[in-house]
């Protein structure tokens, strides 16, 4: 995900007191800075327009793949040599993993802050929490009321959208991931926490609500009667017109009764975003996932004979270690014969401290890149045929902003996810957070193009 800077209303704030966040890296990265702004606009801090207005400048960084830290820390350099007056924070994964390496490397960097505690911004920023922090103002907050995420007022989503973060951490340990490494073993929230964050959302307008974890499929084995179908049946019990969208089940821990919620209350989006990452069983066994590809197939299948304008999308990892043609030729037919909606394709990065780091049998970048693009050539008909599908059909789309002198709108549907997913412009301009009902009238590559139904 690139970087999306908050919008701000705030007043100036007191001499020193102004921040601005740069947040990179996924959804759970998001609500991590959201909870940030919350934390220090508690305390008496002011969200700046960007970082030319604002005193601290932080970085809420990714540590997932090299790219991604490479982002990151290009990122904090830029900010630093276009502000170097300003005290610039490198906060989130990058800096949680790998904090005394950077503040060894990068002196020009002011402080640090992992992500275990992201309102612990405001001891760092006010010289509570690091000697590196340096003191920044007198102001501090009441250690006795901690920022809860139901808190968080400034969201980064687009209009009438908010990510919910209903548990933390991993525990599948897949042997070329180091989430475990970044945000440590699973904790599931309670759940009545997180339905008062529901309730609050949907009382402020927010008409989607994205369910977001690193395995939603997970939640609540950590924590005696915690299931995600439980939660999502008291999520169902309340009232109001609002979406739940669901991201990120790990195809292994599916619940079969996700599908009776969805079935029974359409509320809840039929998308399922599944993180096959492969087919040939070799593959998956080294990755240490114990799918099949003719049980993820059947899978495929069972959702789309239960709910069947459901839009699945995956995930597919190319190169990992011992990943021979053979075994790309089984992925290539595991794609033909899923036909996914939507797919995403990453080339393997060694991640050190993972088991896949001592792997033999190393793929070279130029193969890996090779296989990306194939099985990404050959995904544009499979998804251009689903989306040729929806033409004719009449949806609702969440309008997430205006066409900048145009007449004309974007916006999504249930079959499009944020920032991953295509889009639904519509030829009208409609105010930012609404739901319009819409008429889809032609495909244009990866987007639907779209009339709002008369009344």
């Amino acid at each position: 995900m690139s970087s999306r800077s908050p919008r701000s209303t705030d007043q100036p704030a007191p001499a020193g007191r102004s921040f601005h966040v740069e947040s990179l890296g996924c959804a759970k990265n998001q609500v991590d800075s959201e909870l940030m702004i919350a934390a220090l606009q508690k305390a008496g801090w002011s969200l700046a327009t960007g970082p030319g207005s604002a005193d601290v400048l932080i970085v809420n960084t990714c540590g997932f793949i090299t790219d991604a830290k490479t982002e990151s820390i290009e990122t904090s350099l830029a900010l630093k040599a276009q502000h170097p007056d300003k005290r610039v924070v490198m906060a989130g994964c990058l800096s949680e993993r790998y904090r005394d390496v950077l503040a060894r490397e990068l002196p020009e960097i002011d402080a640090f802050l992992g992500n275990r505690d992201p309102a612990a911004i405001v001891e760092l920023l006010e010289g509570r929490g690091s000697p590196a922090a340096g003191p920044v103002g007198a102001l501090s907050p009441d250690p006795a009321e901690p920022v809860r995420a139901y808190e968080r007022r400034h969201l980064l989503s687009f209009p009438g959208s908010a990510y919910v973060k209903i548990a933390e951490g991993c525990a599948n340990r897949c042997t070329y991931c180091a989430i475990p490494l970044i945000r440590g073993e699973l904790a599931s929230r309670d759940r009545g926490e997180i339905l008062a964050e529901i309730r609050g959302l949907r009382d402020r307008g927010i008409k989607e609500l994205i369910l977001i974890a690193q395995d939603l499929g997970s939640y609540g084995k950590d924590r005696a009667g915690a299931a995600l179908v439980p939660l999502l049946s008291d999520i169902a019990s309340l009232e109001g017109d609002f979406w739940v969208r669901l991201l990120y089940i790990h195809p292994d821990h599916f619940p079969r009764g996700l599908l009776d919620v969805v079935a029974a209350d359409a509320r809840f989006l039929p998308y399922f975003d599944l993180p096959f990452q492969h087919a040939a069983p070799g593959i998956l066994r080294a990755m240490g996932r114990r799918g099949e590809p003719d049980r993820n197939l059947a899978l495929v299948s069972e959702i789309r004979a239960r709910l069947p304008l459901a839009a699945i999308r995956s995930t597919f990892l190319l190169g990992f270690p011992g990943e021979t043609e053979e075994d790309f030729a089984q992925l290539l037919d595991f794609q033909d014969k899923a036909r996914l909606d939507w797919v995403g394709a990453f080339t393997y990065s060694r991640e050190e401290d993972t088991p896949a780091y001592s792997m033999r049998g190393k793929v070279t970048k130029a193969a890996a890149a090779r296989r990306k693009a194939e099985l990404e050539t050959r995904q544009v008909p499979i998804t251009e045929r689903a989306l040729d599908a929806r033409v004719g059909t009449t949806l609702d789309v969440l309008v997430e902003e205006e066409v900048e002198g145009e007449d004309m709108s974007i916006g999504r549907g249930y079959l499009q996810a944020p920032d991953v997913d295509g889009l639904v412009v519509l030829r009208r301009r409609l105010p930012p957070g609404t739901v319009r009902r819409a008429h889809i009238t032609r495909r244009n590559g990866f987007d639907l193009e779209a009339e709002i139904v008369p009344g």
